[in-house]
């Protein structure tokens, strides 16, 4: 039998608080959205018992196409701290960003069907957000909220690499004996994300020396094909546990000028930390090599965001009790491995065991055809509420302490 306290779960809250927070464009560049965004959750957060913070973010830069480093700005975090010095402590994450922009044709929302809702956002994640927030209602009038604190961060990045908010993420995850993250479910019948891979993203600033094309080449020395051959000792750093891809080569000018300029972009995806490590210190000698036998100046900038996320033998416990819980409720839950990425990786960087696809079910994420499954906004609540009740009645304790 459902516990009781699940039935104060209200579906079409649930729904309203999506459609009001899913008018707002939060495209991760969009400060003024953002800042709206931030302060209808704020309000929305106060009514659990804890405290309602919003967190600058930290400082975060990239580089340009000329090579110069210029500041990213972001907007800022939304941290709910509940009974701080409870013994057993977990944490909850999503992000209040989306990956449209607020000149992006996609604002609206839109019925596919009596049960499908089409719009910027809708799985990704104001769906998640409004599980996070309903499920801990819920638990608070379960009669086990006091055996367990926990503390909630809705960043303001995640779509463009939690760069802004990873130190925080790192801060909120120390001491806890679990970690949920609401990102919209692997597949649009619920199934979990498993083990990740991880991500990064690497900007090589090259400087040569310019000089005419025809008068006296042998001057010069040329940044582009510089970047052209460390694109290729790139490529011939992969192998089975790691994939490289050079996104884009930027620089050059005129013709009959020596390019005395370039910044390549590329990404890389390892599967283990060893791949990650590895890389990094294969890339220090590629960059030496090039500057040799080019006679070139490099600078990276950049590197890894998401280390891989493997599932432990704690991180496994928790994605047991999961699917447990789902049993009890009708729910098949089911995971899978995935390529993709989310703050699940920096949370299990942290040695937190964590299930990073709580969110509801949907689909078609990061394109206009992004849809939620709108029962699933009740089910996953009911799931997460009840998964947070058997943590504070010690279901992970002999598991995780």
């Amino acid at each position: 039998m459902k516990p009781d306290f699940l039935s104060r779960i209200d579906a079409t809250a649930m729904l309203d608080d999506v459609q009001k927070w899913c008018a707002i464009n939060t495209g991760t560049g969009n400060i003024e959205g953002l800042e709206k965004q931030a302060a209808a959750l704020a309000d929305a957060f106060s009514t659990l018992p804890g405290e309602v913070e919003l967190v600058d973010s930290a400082p975060v830069t990239g580089i340009a196409a000329d090579g110069s480093e210029f500041e990213i700005r972001n907007g800022r975090h939304l941290v709910v701290r509940v009974r701080p010095t409870a013994n057993r402590r977990v944490l909850l994450t999503g992000h209040m960003d989306t990956v449209f922009p607020r000149d992006h044709p996609f604002q609206q929302l839109k019925w596919l069907s009596d049960d499908v809702l089409n719009g910027p956002g809708v799985a990704d994640m104001k769906g998640g957000i409004a599980v996070i927030l309903h499920a801990l209602r819920a638990f608070e009038a379960s009669g086990k909220a006091a055996s367990l604190g926990y503390d909630i961060m809705i960043n303001s990045d995640e779509e463009t690499g939690s760069l802004a908010s990873a130190a925080l993420i790192a801060e909120l995850a120390r001491g806890k004996i679990a970690a949920l993250t609401f990102e919209p479910a692997a597949l649009p019948d619920g199934t979990l994300a498993h083990a990740r891979g991880g991500t990064g993203n690497y900007s090589i600033t090259l400087t040569g020396k310019s000089a005419h094309a025809g008068r006296n080449p042998e001057e010069g020395r040329n940044a582009i094909v510089a970047a052209a051959d460390l694109i290729l000792r790139l490529k011939a750093l992969e192998g089975d546990d790691i994939t490289v891809n050079p996104a884009k080569l930027e620089g050059g000018g005129p013709n009959n000028v020596v390019p005395d300029h370039a910044v390549l972009r590329f990404n890389i995806r390892p599967k283990s930390t060893d791949a990650m490590e590895r890389f990094d210190n294969a890339l220090d000698e590629v960059l030496h090599e090039i500057e040799a036998r080019h006679e070139v100046a490099t600078r990276r900038h950049g590197g890894v965001t998401r280390p891989p996320k493997p599932v432990d033998d704690k991180a496994q416990r928790l994605f047991d009790l999961v699917k447990e819980c789902g049993a009890e409720l009708g729910q098949d839950i089911g995971w899978k491995s995935t390529g993709g990425v989310c703050d699940g990786n920096n949370i299990a960087a942290c040695g937190v065991p964590v299930v990073d696809t709580m969110g509801v079910r949907g689909g078609s994420i990061h394109s206009s055809d992004e849809f939620l499954i709108v029962p699933s906004l009740a089910e996953r609540a009911a799931l997460s509420a009840l998964v947070l009740s058997r943590i504070a009645d010690g279901a992970l304790a002999g598991d995780l302490n």
